[in-house]
């Protein structure tokens, strides 16, 4: 049985849907971190690539493209693919910008410690906030969104159709305002809690001026926030549940904004 060949069309079909699954798997949580090789990202990007698209070739332009019209058609592809990603690594910025304060108002401001994801120095409890909503992220499989997102990209956007003079620019932005929302009211019980004990070390040191309140403050506050962390963990792991459960319908919402 003689293989037919394989036509330009399809070739330029298949690098549109290569960019855009690899944008999105590129910049989406966990997979878009420094500890994913980028050999393997890009492996996977191609076999999720050939996988869908078999599924989405229908969406695909039917006809010949000349370089100049695919290299603009594959810059827009990668755009969609990243603000995809980007509304998925929002979740995970206000989670780990909530460590940066609960750390800071604890007294870990100097503890700092490597991330392999960014490749940089991030708050102690920065990493421990982002970790944990690595964790939840893996166990709830929100990462199968971001797969079904890739299909239902293609249904609803087909390539060359992106416009960014509608409303997803402002909607990108009300969904990043929410995450500092989101950042607050993570780090909120404790950081109200440790108020109340430094407007008490204060008054202590008012009535017993004797009493070194400085050395003081440092064991207290950071014993008050680890057990306000603990007592708090399935709030914290409400609060992100919600933020992931939310991402489909945003993902619909861009789409159709775009």
């Amino acid at each position: 049985m003689e293989i037919p060949p394989i036509s330009l069309i399809a070739i330029q079909g298949f690098v549109l849907c290569l960019v855009r699954v690899g944008s999105m798997l590129g910049t989406i949580p966990v997979f878009s971190g420094g500890q994913v090789p980028m050999q393997m990202r890009v492996g996977i990007a191609f076999l999720f690539s050939m996988v869908a698209f078999p599924v989405v070739r229908s969406y695909l332009p039917a006809a010949e493209m000349p370089p100049l019209s695919l290299l603009t058609l594959a810059l827009s592809e990668a755009a969609l693919g990243m603000m995809v990603g980007f509304l998925g690594q929002l979740a995970f910025m206000a989670a780990e910008f909530g460590g940066s304060i609960i750390g800071y108002q604890m007294g870990f401001a100097a503890a700092n410690v490597f991330d392999p994801a960014n490749q940089r120095q991030i708050a102690l409890i920065s990493q421990f906030q982002s970790v944990f909503a690595i964790l939840l992220f893996l166990a709830l499989d929100v990462h199968h969104l971001f797969l079904e997102a890739i299909v239902a990209s293609f249904r609803m956007l087909q390539p060359g159709s992106l416009n960014l003079a509608g409303g997803a620019v402002p909607m990108l932005m009300e969904v990043a305002n929410h995450s500092l929302v989101l950042a607050i009211r993570l780090g909120a019980p404790i950081l109200a809690l440790l108020i109340l004990s430094n407007l008490a070390l204060g008054l202590m040191a008012r009535v017993f001026p004797q009493l070194n309140v400085f050395l003081l403050s440092y064991p207290i506050n950071i014993g008050v926030s680890f057990i306000v962390m603990g007592l708090t963990m399935s709030l914290v792991a409400a609060l992100l549940q919600q933020e992931f459960s939310a991402l489909a319908d945003r993902f619909l919402q861009l789409f159709s904004l775009l």
